[in-house]
């Protein structure tokens, strides 16, 4: 009962427009935010207006990507921070400081995120209890590469990746480690923020209190080697330990990628039951040996399975090959490339669209799940914002002149 009724508690709060403001730039925190505007949520983001003369002002990602007709809308910006308003506030001085606490009260922020270097929170007035002072019960979320125990370094997807291991489990044995081919890490850890702030909000239902949480995206990143990490606890030799596999599943042989008469398939074996499946279809009768029964023998086997699997599919289309797979209940799958996933049915009726500044309709990703917001909108956003195209109308609703909106574009401040 006790559950029930904080669901039903929390569902109701979560159905009203919340406000966020972040001070954000990359991708690890828009594309939290992002989860926040699938919502319905306003979302808010600072940058920094820049130095005179300066040409690429803002988040560094806005110039990033395939040109788009905008300076500063370039591709890589554009999905990320669709939905968005935009504000800039030089943070180094007293009176943007001043200005980002006015604007916390006047709009009865909920949450503020960032994903700035922990030693400058104090610097840029951005800290949780600096801005308690604004708001006694916001929720607070930074996002950092370690952690505020490490408030001096900074980390990138691609060195995390290294750092933690991900670098070393991807790739061929006999090649250089490789990265993933997204920046899971920056995802992750965007996804974790969104999560804890949700749980944050549902806590405040209960306390009325407000929260300060911190992302480590090292502690994100080391979390999601729960099947390599234990290792250390049960291999007798270090040599058992997890390294570089290719395309094979690490536990479940045969599970890899194969070549067809006209592309790719990734076969994923389970089970025993499922290996006696695929030895019975036709042109792999020649993988049926006793040493093979079982998963155990495969393992022992398997570069030779590998290879009598390959010379099976020598006489199968891919497609061919997966409608007799699916005749019989086996994983398998084509090796697609990203149009081949944007033109999946499924798919393209989930994408998430925008229209450009010039008009264009543009398909940018599917939501991670339906939402409301969504769908009362046909899955389109508005585009993301250009650097402080929200200034006046967020300095004016929180009764700001035009005279002071002037003043403050003269002083540097927005």
């Amino acid at each position: 009962m006790f559950m029930e009724n904080m669901k039903n508690r929390f569902s109701f709060s979560m159905s009203k427009q919340k406000t966020i403001i972040s001070l954000e730039q990359a991708l690890t925190l828009p594309y939290a935010t992002q989860r926040f505007v699938q919502l319905g949520w306003r979302v808010i983001r600072i940058e920094s207006p820049g130095k005179p003369g300066q040409n690429n002002p803002g988040d560094p990602n806005r110039y990033i990507g395939e040109d788009t007709g905008e300076s500063d809308l370039h591709a890589y910006y554009i999905a990320p921070n669709i939905g968005k308003e935009a504000i800039t506030l030089n943070l180094q001085q007293p009176e943007g400081q001043s200005l980002l606490k006015q604007i916390i009260r006047e709009l009865n922020v909920d949450v503020f995120l960032c994903n700035t270097l922990p030693k400058r929170y104090d610097q840029l007035g951005i800290s949780y209890e600096i801005l308690k002072e604004a708001n006694p019960n916001i929720i607070w979320c930074g996002i950092s590469a370690f952690g505020p125990d490490h408030p001096d370094r900074a980390g990138y997807d691609p060195a995390l990746q290294a750092m933690f291991g991900y670098m070393h489990l991807t790739g061929d044995p006999d090649r250089d480690p490789m990265l993933c081919g997204l920046p899971i890490i920056d995802l992750k850890a965007g996804d974790e923020a969104f999560a804890q702030v949700l749980l944050a909000m549902m806590e405040k239902q209960e306390t009325g209190e407000g929260k300060k949480i911190d992302i480590s995206m090292a502690q994100c990143a080391s979390s999601w080697l729960i099947t390599a990490l234990p290792q250390l606890e049960f291999v007798k030799d270090e040599k058992d330990l997890f390294t570089r596999s290719g395309n094979e599943h690490r536990s479940f042989v045969p599970s890899n990628c194969y070549p067809t008469k006209d592309g790719y398939v990734y076969l994923a074996v389970g089970s025993d039951d499922q290996w006696k499946k695929l030895t019975e279809i036709d042109g792999f009768s020649h993988l049926s040996l006793g040493n093979r029964v079982t998963n155990n023998g495969r393992k022992i086997d398997k570069d030779n399975i590998y290879k009598d699997i390959r010379k099976g599919l020598e006489s199968y289309t891919t497609q061919v090959f997966i409608e007799v797979c699916l005749e019989n209940n086996l994983a398998v799958a084509p090796v697609h490339n990203v149009k081949d996933v944007a033109q999946l049915d499924f798919i393209d009726k989930l994408m998430v669209k925008t229209n450009l500044p010039n008009g264009d309709e543009v398909k940018l990703f599917p939501a991670p799940m339906e939402t409301e917001f969504l769908t009362q909108n046909n899955h389109n956003i508005k585009c993301a914002p250009k650097l402080g195209e929200n200034n006046e109308s967020i300095l004016s609703e929180i009764g700001m002149t035009h005279s002071d909106i002037s003043h403050l574009q003269n002083e540097g401040i927005i």
